[in-house]
């Protein structure tokens, strides 16, 4: 069955989001620190070093998916700022609750319909992957019960959770994973809906809603990294999988269509097992038969004292190869989880004879298996027999179906394991942060972005495209701002929208234009010191250069504004020279002459200006 032919109906598709989106406050969730971040790593003041291990839940529980994490040895570093305190670093308490989060989150709150909570506390959430200095995740239900519409239907929100966002990863290098803290402890929502979307498109539209009423607050960030999609699939014959980190909107609905493709290939390929009764063997060491390997992966492994550990998979064969998703295979999900421990990978028998293994070694394993499918370990005698544990433990999986897992989003749409799915072990109370009783008084429905375009185009005359381009744009705010001080809707939208694309697009530097630059600018503009035509090259003399005034920059682009006497003379002078084509062809002459005029003002003049003087120059000549 190709992906197009796919019956999600028929197939049992359900699938749920989790939207974490950062908030735009003045200081962090649990102390005083701000929000900005990307920071550079050489700018660190100090580093640190932590081990993390995993906790038992009050019930006396351990999480499978810490315990998982817990079993991979790791040393955790972490950066610190001058623009970070103690509260990161776990040295100090957290303080209260922030209470501008609290107010921006029970808005959302309010335009998801929600109902706020009576009184919110703060838990902790089990977290051991190094992204956290204290181990754990600080969380607090904000509100419960909501719903969004889709052309498919209600898709109901079932939580809102205020959380700490994780410190940034930086870099793994020897077993030292490195992270920075000046993302950690930011404002952060969880949205979670419930398992009600049952299509790929429906789950798009869903997360397009969601996204929409966050950022219709106007108190969320922006960017690449700011806001991260969760999404749960499973079919009916299949099982609960959390796909994590999908932060491309335009991506949910393949991520869903592969995880269904997925799940769908698993469910017949347990079934060709069963039907094989097929079993998984006990793990072989094999190091012997490479003794002469021409490998130089298991060559290098074993000079180092390494070991080759073969897992005997009787009714596999042919299987391993089968692919799941794209450029992924039932044998690519077995080695995911060797790598997990440190393996480089796995070989096995579907892809062999290959990699400097011979036809005649594959036939020698399988004898001394006496199996006709198997995988491959080859590394140091520990990693080796944890990462071949590993993969036992997959086939085991492969056997029954579809495993509940976690597991991570990719660039193309297909997924990769990451951990098993976690559990309710991994939450406890939080001992630090009183509850608190949210204050209802002052929370006021914003305007949605949708409603907001619509005014832009009928009160302010836009058209659709730049109107709904506005509205949803990052420079919104500073677009009201330009309007409230008289300065043409139009022309400040196109340059907010149109000029700043065509300068990136041209490699020009925009990240360091600010606000301040943008709207003097535009006010030089409207003041007359400078034409529209000017306004790239002065944007662009700026970027390069952010330390120029507007004023400066003008003069050093050359293109101080010319008065009225002027522009009609050079366009005088320019009819005069092309006085036999206007004779000759009369107004028709208009847009050539136009070109040349504009060229010869070189932004200096409005081209409404020099539009309307070559056209009384034309008619005098014609007259």
């Amino acid at each position: 069955m190709s992906v197009q032919e796919f019956d999600y109906a028929d197939l049992g598709l359900t699938a749920g989001l989790e939207i974490h989106q950062q908030l735009d406050t003045a200081t962090k969730l649990f102390c005083q620190c701000p929000t900005e971040t990307n920071r550079d790593p050489e700018a660190a003041s100090h580093t640190f070093t932590r081990y993390l291990h995993p906790t038992k839940s009050e019930l006396g529980e351990l999480d499978d998916a810490a315990l998982e994490e817990s079993i991979i040895d790791r040393e955790f570093k972490y950066l610190s700022y001058d623009t970070t305190c103690l509260v990161e670093a776990d040295e100090e308490p957290p303080h209260r609750l922030d209470t501008e989060a609290q107010h921006v989150a029970l808005q959302i709150a309010s335009l998801l319909d929600m109902d706020p909570v009576d009184q919110a506390h703060v838990m902790r959430k089990l977290v051991i992957d190094g992204s956290n200095t204290s181990g754990f995740q600080r969380s607090s239900l904000i509100a419960h019960g909501g719903s969004i519409e889709t052309s498919e239907g209600p898709v109901r929100i079932e939580d809102l959770m205020l959380e700490e966002e994780s410190a940034q990863r930086i870099e793994e290098d020897a077993g030292v994973v490195t992270f920075s803290l000046d993302r950690l402890g930011v404002p952060l929502v969880e949205i979670g809906t419930g398992p009600d979307i049952s299509t790929p498109a429906q789950a798009k539209e869903a997360a397009e809603r969601i996204g929409m009423l966050l950022r219709s607050t106007g108190a969320v960030k922006r960017g690449l990294g700011t806001i991260r999609q969760d999404v749960n699939v499973s079919i009916a014959e299949g099982a609960r999988v959390e796909i994590k980190g999908v932060q491309a909107l335009d991506q949910i609905d393949e991520i869903v269509t592969q995880e269904v493709r997925r799940q769908v290939a698993l469910v017949r390929i347990s079934k060709r097992l069963s039907e094989r009764g097929a079993t998984v063997g006990d793990v072989t060491d094999v190091s012997s038969v490479f003794a002469d390997t021409d490998s130089s992966v298991i060559e290098s492994a074993l000079s180092d004292g390494g070991r080759v550990l073969a897992l005997p998979l009787l009714g596999f064969d042919g299987l391993l190869g089968r692919e799941l998703q794209d450029d992924r295979r039932l044998g690519t999900e077995f080695s995911d989880h060797a790598k997990r421990y440190g393996a480089g990978g796995i070989f096995h028998s579907d892809e062999l004879p290959a990699y400097g293994i011979t036809n005649e070694t594959v036939t020698a394993v399988h004898t001394e298996l006496n199996a006709d499918a198997f995988a491959l370990v080859a590394a140091t005698p520990d990693v080796a027999e944890q990462s071949i544990s590993a993969v036992a433990d997959r086939a085991h999986q492969a056997c029954e179906g579809v495993p509940e897992e976690t597991r991570r989003a990719h660039e193309d749409a297909t997924t990769s394991y990451l951990r098993p799915l976690p559990g309710a072990a991994r939450m406890y109370p939080e001992t630090d942060v009183p509850p608190v009783t949210p204050d209802l008084s002052e929370i006021v429905e914003p305007e949605l972005l949708t409603e907001r375009a619509h005014r832009y185009e009928t009160d302010l005359g836009l058209n659709e495209g730049l109107a709904e381009q506005v509205a949803f744009g990052r420079r919104m705010s500073l677009f009201e701002e330009a309007v409230a001080a008289d300065i043409d809707p139009t022309f400040a939208a196109g340059l907010l929208e149109s000029t700043l694309t065509e300068l990136r697009r041209d490699s020009v530097p925009i990240e360091n234009l600010s606000d301040e630059h943008l709207m003097s600018v535009m006010r030089a503009v409207e003041s007359g010191k400078l034409a529209k035509e000017g306004v790239p090259t002065v944007l662009e003399t700026i970027a390069d250069t952010p330390t120029l005034s507007v004023e400066a920059a003008i003069e050093e682009a050359g293109l101080g504004g010319v008065s009225e006497a002027e522009v009609k003379a050079a366009v005088e002078d320019i009819v005069e020279r092309n006085a036999s084509q206007v004779e000759q062809e009369g107004m028709a002459a208009f847009s050539a002459l136009m070109g040349e005029a504009m060229g010869a003002l070189r932004g200096k003049a409005d081209g409404e200006v020099v539009s309307t003087a070559l056209r009384e120059s034309i008619q005098q000549r014609m007259s």
